[in-house]
């Protein structure tokens, strides 16, 4: 039996084939998701990316339409401006109840290629709508897609909650898990999403670009990273998002020690989200875990543990265990729903 994964994001898809044992036969990727939509005023661009990215993950699986039984997908693609709304499920939510509310749709109109697709719905912090107001808007907060990686971390790793799990990609998401495994809500930022913009969209961007051959991936650097912190507190991120700029011009600075120190001012403003915890009940001594780019969670866990004294911090920034994470966490969801004999 195979499978067809797909994970629908802000400004990037994947479509993974697997087998039962959730062991990828071909994937594909394409630089498409619900941004798109957000952009055109419809989801027309966002239906052909994933369609397209589809039929070339089968390809590559060296399969055909015949040999898929399902799609099982989770992510953006289920908000409003995805292929369908789903709506959320309330928080705490647990790996059962996220088993218990998946969706079936197989609808040409929603998604052009004949065959099921299983939606997995999100999460949304439980909030009174009749009473909450303006005021109390920052403790609202959704998911979509990190539900899946979080049943994923259950089934693969060894882990004792309560955790955060903290997932690093076009937004930052801080997703506590209490003892008996629920997800109590989630505090989201537009960190990578701010990030990209400042790259493509200002002049700062020129300053943290690559500029010779020289392996920042794996170039850390604390003196840097306590700079930007310091440059968070004494100036705010706003005047400190230019300092890339004049340590270009007026410095001699290399480009990646420029985009360390966007990357850490980033990070420093980020973590002051944290503090939102709190609303969660939650013991300061759970474990953190660290889900994205090798020098994004370096930056992260050296915050965290220096700036936030957290001293119990896993990572996991391989990009193939961060696949399989949400490729994992389907499956068993699927499995659960009975949806897999």
């Amino acid at each position: 039996m195979y499978f067809a994964s797909i994970d629908c994001g802000t400004t990037n898809s994947r479509v993974y084939i697997v087998n039962e044992n959730a062991k990828i036969i071909g994937q594909a990727e394409k630089k498409v998701g619900v941004r798109d939509t957000a952009i055109h005023g419809n989801n027309q661009e966002l239906k052909k990316g994933l369609t397209e990215t589809f039929f070339q993950a089968i390809e590559a699986a060296n399969l055909n339409l015949s040999d898929v039984l399902f799609i099982i997908s989770s992510g953006m693609i289920t908000s409003e401006i995805g292929l369908l709304e789903i709506p959320h499920l309330w928080a705490p939510a647990g790996i059962e109840e996220l088993a218990k509310n998946i969706k079936k749709v197989h609808d040409l109109s929603i998604f052009p290629v004949d065959i099921p697709i299983y939606f997995i719905r999100g999460i949304k912090n439980k909030y009174d709508p009749q009473t909450t107001t303006i005021r109390s808007v920052g403790r609202l907060d959704f998911m979509r897609g990190e539900e899946v990686q979080v049943a994923g971390l259950f089934k693969l790793y060894d882990l004792k909650p309560p955790f955060v799990a903290v997932v690093l990609s076009s937004h930052t998401k801080f997703i506590p898990v209490d003892e008996s495994k629920k997800i109590l809500g989630s505090i989201t930022t537009v960190s990578g999403q701010v990030y990209e913009a400042i790259v493509k969209e200002t002049n700062v961007g020129k300053s943290i670009r690559e500029d010779s051959d020289f392996d920042e991936e794996n170039y850390f650097n604390e003196e840097i990273v306590n700079d930007a912190f310091y440059w968070i507190k004494e100036s705010g991120f706003l005047r400190s998002l230019l300092l890339p700029r004049f340590m270009d011009v007026l410095l001699k600075t290399k480009w990646y020690e420029r985009k360390l120190f966007m990357e850490s001012l980033i990070a420093s403003e980020d973590i002051k989200a944290m503090s939102q915890l709190k609303e969660f009940d939650f013991p300061s001594d759970a474990t953190f875990i660290l889900i994205g780019p090798k020098k994004r969670s370096l930056v992260y866990e050296y915050l965290l543990k220096g700036k936030m004294n957290i001293t119990n911090i896993f990572k996991i920034y391989k990009k193939q265990d961060i696949d399989y994470l949400s490729i994992t966490g389907s499956l068993h969801l699927a499995r659960l729903a009975e949806l897999i004999k």
